[in-house]
């Protein structure tokens, strides 16, 4: 559910729709909730927590685009082995695409 739908801070469009789903997308990726607060975390998980799903991604993202080491970082451990990277790095693309501000 969209933000802006439970404070009533903007109207709901096409636009909401699109961000809503590349957050989901990143959810099932790396199997985390979009921002999470509070928790004795720590690596990753806390650096997750402290700044919010999309931005973790997209800061790991051009961190190490250039590879896929990132990729691995944020994929959901039961899916390491299981899936086709170059692939995922698409989806992850894709998403984040939609999450995008502007």
């Amino acid at each position: 559910m969209a933000p802006e739908w439970i404070f009533n801070l903007l109207a709901i469009t096409s636009k909401v729709d699109v961000y809503s789903y590349g957050v989901v997308v990143l959810e099932m990726v790396t199997r985390k909730s979009p921002m999470t607060t509070g928790g004795q975390g720590s690596g990753h998980i806390r650096e997750m927590e402290q700044r919010g799903l999309v931005k973790w991604v997209r800061e790991k993202m051009n961190g190490n685009g250039e590879n896929e080491l990132w990729l691995e970082e944020i994929i959901d451990p039961l899916m390491k082995g299981k899936c086709d990277l170059r692939k995922m790095r698409i989806l992850v693309q894709v998403a984040l695409k939609c999450a995008e501000e502007d």
